[in-house]
């Protein structure tokens, strides 16, 4: 997939659990996971909005473009 979350990467930097941002952001648990592992489909933006606010960061900073060939390769 060519979009790519960088989620942990923000909690980790802003040392923050997965529990404490679901509950800053009203988002169960188990979407944030789904968010984490980049197993969503689509994200409201004001699901990344919230993100964006708890995690004092931009939206760049937690979504990432990566270029796939026709192959599927980066």
């Amino acid at each position: 997939m060519p979009i790519i979350v960088n989620l942990d990467v923000m909690m980790a930097k802003r040392k923050i659990s997965a529990g404490n941002l679901a509950e800053r952001v009203d988002i169960t648990p188990a979407n944030l996971s789904i968010l984490k592992n980049n197993k969503a489909k689509a994200v409201r933006f004001s699901t990344l909005e919230a993100l964006c606010r708890e995690l004092d960061c931009q939206p760049g900073d937690i979504l990432e473009f990566v270029r796939e060939d026709k192959f599927g390769n980066e």
